[in-house]
């Protein structure tokens, strides 16, 4: 048992694996120093041959005798590699499965991770056509054609009834290992996938809109202004109130709904799912060469880190919760302890994140030692929901 492949030992295939880890963090479109990465058709290319590489080893050892072995052996292996802190999370899915189609785990990080400009688009269609060309080359003779009907019978419906209709199908299966086509079903997620994005900020934009325009319930000054009219200076002064609180309100909800807002809420949840050792050393980096405006930025991810958690019941309060004449002092206590969100019943889960938003916190207030004034500069409702106790 154990692992049995005749040509390559484990430990020098675990070190391809993370020259390969290295590559799919290229991927990404970004060098570890931050500066954008390149890709031309030359280097897709190399990629896609070291995806190449792998289908082979993984091929060869499923048709070995110790197959289940050395299988276990290479899982356990992957399994050590990603538990370290420091290994890439958007990898943390690496398996014998993956490295089993290792072509197409590259054309997808390739497809999916990148921000998707014309230069890239283009060199990774030319290297999927290039290598579609060369490999038919080495066993068809006029390859072009080949790779042409290829393509327009992936577009094809089947029709069942015909008599080539099994035909067709074989065809079908024998042309899976397109790049091309492959490329192109993955551009057609993505397509979809952004369109739903846009259209979710569609709406988002008609929201926000409505919310500046809205007219609260419990909103209607008009009997405290008819009664203000007798020169009370009580129900002036609620009036005021009132106003306030509707114009304090319509504000902080504005911004609770902003598109930025939410892409800050969606980079936040992704930054601190990862492993402390790692945001920390992110943050270690950035924290000394940032400048005023990055710091600010900074300042408002971490106190969104803080709140991800209770992110929707604050935007439900928010829209419920309705102005009275109960003093500010109790609404502040009963809106502090719904924000909250506290409970007796503390489950493992809930205790882990709330762990997870005390790191978060600790680290923010080691970085706000002597700028605790940038936190003026934050929305109100921001800072409060975060740092409220």
């Amino acid at each position: 048992m154990g692992w049995s492949h005749p040509e390559i030992s484990l430990e020098d295939l675990m070190n391809l694996i993370k020259g390969f880890i290295d590559i799919m963090i290229l991927a990404s479109g970004y060098q570890s120093s931050g500066f954008e990465a390149t890709w031309d058709p030359l280097n897709i290319k190399k990629a896609l041959q070291w995806g190449i590489f792998f289908e082979n080893v993984l091929t060869s050892i499923s048709s070995s005798h110790d197959y289940q072995g050395s299988m276990e052996e290479l899982d356990a292996a992957l399994l050590e590699l990603r538990a370290n802190p420091c290994f890439p999370q958007g990898l943390r899915h690496l398996s014998s499965a993956t490295l089993a189609r290792a072509r197409d785990f590259v054309l997808k990080q390739l497809v999916h991770t990148l921000p998707l400009r014309d230069m890239h688009l283009s060199a990774l269609l030319t290297a999927a056509v290039e290598t579609d060309l060369n490999d038919l080359g080495k066993t068809k003779i006029d390859s072009l054609s080949v790779y042409l009907e290829n393509l327009m019978l992936k577009n094809k419906p089947l029709d069942l009834q015909s008599p080539h209709s099994f035909l067709d199908i074989k065809m079908k299966e024998n042309s899976r290992d397109n790049h091309s086509q492959f490329i192109i079903e993955e551009l057609s997620k993505r397509q979809i996938g952004a369109s739903h994005v846009f259209s979710v900020e569609k709406g988002l934009d008609i929201l926000s809109e409505s919310v500046k325009h809205i007219k609260w319930p419990g909103s209607d000054s008009s009997i405290f202004e008819k009664k203000a009219s007798n020169r009370d200076p009580s129900l002036e002064e609620k009036l005021v109130e009132l106003t306030v609180w509707n114009h304090w309100r319509s504000r902080n909800l504005s911004y609770l709904l902003d598109k930025k807002t939410l892409r800050l809420v969606s980079g936040a949840k992704l930054i601190f799912s990862a492993p402390t050792a790692q945001w920390i050393q992110v943050f270690d980096h950035l924290k000394y060469s940032a400048e005023a405006q990055d710091l600010l930025e900074i300042i408002e991810l971490f106190l969104l880190g803080c709140i991800l958690r209770r992110w929707s019941h604050v935007v439900e309060i928010f829209m419920s919760v309705s102005y009275d004449l109960v003093p500010i002092s109790k609404k502040y206590h009963e809106l502090q302890n719904m924000l909250q969100g506290r409970s007796d019943l503390i489950h493992s889960k809930e205790e882990a994140v709330k762990i997870k938003e005390n790191e978060i916190l600790e680290y923010l207030t080691v970085l706000l030692q002597n700028k605790i004034h940038q936190l003026w500069n934050m929305p109100p409702v921001l800072v409060a929901v975060a740092i409220a106790s």
